[in-house]
């Protein structure tokens, strides 16, 4: 009879545990901008782990959420391009990412044991661009408004705060019932051209070492000879700079066995069949 009551009781509690995941990813973070115009490449690349916590809609539709730590960094010196060697500039910056979306499964779960996905959704991200000025010390960039943002006419500080909408695709394989491993490719689109601080013209020399002083104007260009001219080209603003991970996955459901262990109305065992625990005594 007691178990009777706490099955009772607890019912609500177990269908929805039975759909909240815990999601903990691991891999590398790159970045698309200025300093690396490639698509996509490992060279490079820093590591980004992530946790979070995933609750199935239904079964195929998952909401998910992600709080990703990482670094994207870039150097003209490694580049293949003869004009960004010598523009010589050179960036890093620490990633938080706090992400929210929807996942898609392609398969059901409850009947294969693997699945492709793909998901979206927003995300907001930090990020402040720093370098090592020529004394060797750490100096972030975005005070010190090397393309004469915050002092040009037209020309706004860009945030360290700003949104972006992930997308990709990944794929899943159950070990178990509660147990989950796969694969990721999330691309993030950003609305910003300034993740590595490089965007569009060399600003005056003087205007610029009058505003911020002379290790603004050390760090807007570090290449041999003189300070380019005003205009001369820095960057490119034609396409905003994004990034993007490539990590494993691992999902786990927490709940379910603590719940049949308490309420001893089943076996806590792993059953190596697909389908969620209420299903399984009746053999769907």
């Amino acid at each position: 009879m007691k178990k009777l009551i706490l099955l009772i009781c607890l019912a609500p509690v177990f269908a929805s545990a039975q759909n909240f995941h815990l999601s903990f990813r691991g891999g590398f973070a790159n970045y698309q901008g200025d300093l690396q115009r490639r698509n996509f490449t490992f060279n490079q690349a820093k590591f980004v782990g992530s946790i979070g916590a995933r609750y199935d809609l239904t079964e195929h539709l998952l909401a998910r959420t992600h709080i990703s730590l990482g670094m994207l960094r870039a150097d003209d010196a490694k580049s293949k391009s003869a004009s960004h060697q010598s523009r010589n500039l050179n960036f890093q910056t620490n990633l938080f990412e706090w992400e929210l979306g929807g996942q898609y499964n392609i398969f059901n779960l409850n009947y294969k044991w693997w699945t492709p996905y793909v998901f979206a959704g927003g995300a907001l991200y930090r990020i402040k661009p720093f370098t090592a000025d020529n004394n060797g010390a750490k100096t972030f960039l975005q005070p010190l408004s090397t393309e004469g943002q915050g002092f040009i006419a037209g020309k706004k500080t860009y945030k360290s705060t700003q949104f972006a909408i992930p997308f990709g695709i990944g794929g899943e394989y159950l070990l178990t019932e509660d147990l989950r491993v796969g694969l990721e490719l999330g691309y993030r689109k950003t609305f910003t051209d300034y993740i590595d601080d490089v965007s569009t013209r060399y600003v005056d020399q003087a205007a610029l070492l009058s505003a911020r002083g002379q290790t603004a104007v050390d760090l807007a260009y570090r290449g041999g000879g003189a300070y380019p001219t005003a205009g001369t080209l820095r960057g490119s603003e034609k396409n905003k700079d994004a990034y993007y991970f490539i990590q494993l996955t691992l999902v786990w459901r927490p709940f379910v066995d603590w719940y049949e262990r308490t309420s001893g109305i089943a076996s806590f065992k792993k059953n190596k069949k697909v389908g969620c625990p209420g299903t399984r005594e009746k053999g769907y």
